[in-house]
C-alpha cells in the first residue's frame, strides 16, 4: 500500500482559515487524534451546558420558557419529567452531564495521545496499529470504515429504542405523561410509507415529520437500527461496487468529506421540518408553541452544510483532474 505524505492538495488556497484540519487529510494517525479530541470538545460542551442549566432552572417556571437547550430533550426522553411535562428531578440530569464530563476527559486524553505519541501515520506503526490505516483512494479500507460508523449509528438507534421500551420509557405528549412504548410499530408499509410522504392513505408534504405516536417513532428507530447494522456488516465484507463508484467517486479527502456534509444537510432540514411542525417528538409542554425560531436554526445550519457540500466537492473535482 502506498503511503502519500503529500499535503500540497490541502494548501493549494489562499484562504488559509479554510484548511482546518485538511492539513492532516494524509496522515491517518494526527487526523484519528484530532476527530478524538473533536468528539471530546462536544462532550465537554454537552456536559458543561447540562450543569449550568441545571444550576440555573427555575421549577415554578415552563421548562420552554427558560432559555434552555439541552434540559428539554432530557425530559423528553424521560428523565425526571412527571405528569404535564413538569419537571420534578433535575438529579438525572446532573448526573448526565457529569458524565459527558468524564467522557470528554477520556476522549480528549485519546486525541492527545494520537497528536503526541502515537504514529503520525498508522501503517508506520506495523502490527495492528497498521491495520487502521487507509488512503482515500483504497475503497476496501474506506468501506471497512464506513461499515464500522454504520454500525455505531445503529446502535445509537437500539439506544434510544432500549430506553423507551425497558427503562422507564419516555415522554408522551398525548397521555401527559411518561410511559412505556410496549408495542412499537413493526410493519414496514406502515413505517416505509412516511419516507414518500403517506398517512392514513393520505399524502402529507411533511414526510417523515407526519408521525403522530410513539409506536411509530420506536418503531422506525427499530428498523433503522437493523438497517444501519446490516448495512455496516455488509459495508465491512464487501467493498463498493465499480457502478457505485462511477455514481460516488472515491479518489480523494474532499470527496469523502462532501458526501458527509450532504448528508448533515439533509438531516437538518428534516429536524427543521420536526422542529416546525412535529408534536409528537417535540411536545408543547417542553418545547413551547412558537418553534420558528429554532425550526430557523436547524435550517440555516442546513444550508451552512450544504454550502461545504458544494466547496468541498467543487475541490475534489479539482483535485482530480
Amino acid at each position: 500500500m502506498a503511503i502519500s505524505t503529500d499535503r500540497t492538495f490541502a494548501a493549494n488556497t489562499e484562504l488559509p482559515w479554510l484548511v482546518g484540519n485538511a492539513r492532516l487529510t494524509d496522515l491517518s494517525g494526527q487526523l484519528l487524534g484530532a476527530h478524538i479530541a473533536h468528539a471530546g470538545l462536544i462532550m465537554f460542551w454537552v456536559g458543561t451546558t447540562t450543569i449550568s442549566e441545571v444550576i440555573r432552572f427555575v421549577p415554578d417556571v415552563p421548562i420552554y420558557q427558560q432559555s434552555l437547550i439541552l434540559l428539554p430533550h432530557l425530559a423528553n426522553l424521560g428523565w425526571g419529567v412527571g405528569a404535564g411535562g413538569q419537571v420534578v428531578d433535575t438529579y438525572p440530569y446532573f448526573v448526565i452531564g457529569v458524565l459527558h464530563l468524564v467522557a470528554s476527559a477520556v476522549l480528549g486524553a485519546g486525541g492527545l495521545f494520537h497528536v503526541f505519541r502515537a504514529p503520525a501515520i498508522l501503517y508506520n506503526a506495523g502490527g495492528r496499529v497498521a491495520k487502521f490505516h487507509y488512503e482515500w483512494n483504497d475503497p476496501k479500507q474506506l468501506s471497512l470504515i464506513l461499515g464500522h460508523h454504520l454500525i455505531i449509528l445503529g446502535l445509537g438507534a437500539f439506544l434510544l429504542v432500549l430506553k423507551a421500551m425497558f427503562f422507564g420509557g419516555i415522554y408522551d405528549t398525548h397521555l401527559g405523561d411518561v410511559r412505556l412504548i410496549t408495542t412499537p410499530t413493526l410493519n414496514p408499509m406502515t413505517i416505509f410509507s412516511y419516507l414518500v410522504g403517506f398517512k392514513d392513505n393520505h399524502w402529507t408534504p411533511l414526510g417523515i415529520a407526519s408521525v403522530d405516536n410513539l409506536e411509530d417513532v420506536i418503531g422506525g428507530h427499530i428498523w433503522i437500527g437493523c438497517i444501519l447494522i446490516v448495512g455496516g456488516v455488509w459495508h465491512i465484507i464487501v467493498q463498493p461496487f465499480a457502478w457505485v463508484r462511477r455514481i460516488l467517486p472515491i479518489e480523494n479527502g474532499e470527496e469523502i468529506l462532501s458526501y458527509s456534509l450532504l448528508g448533515l444537510a439533509l438531516m437538518a432540514w428534516i429536524s427543521a421540518s420536526f422542529v416546525g411542525y412535529n408534536t409528537t417528538v417535540f411536545p408543547p409542554e417542553l418545547y413551547g408553541t412558537e418553534r420558528l425560531g429554532m425550526a430557523n436554526i436547524q435550517f440555516f445550519l442546513g444550508i451552512l452544510a450544504f454550502l461545504g457540500y458544494v466547496w468541498h466537492a467543487w475541490r475534489a473535482r479539482n483535485i482530480s483532474f
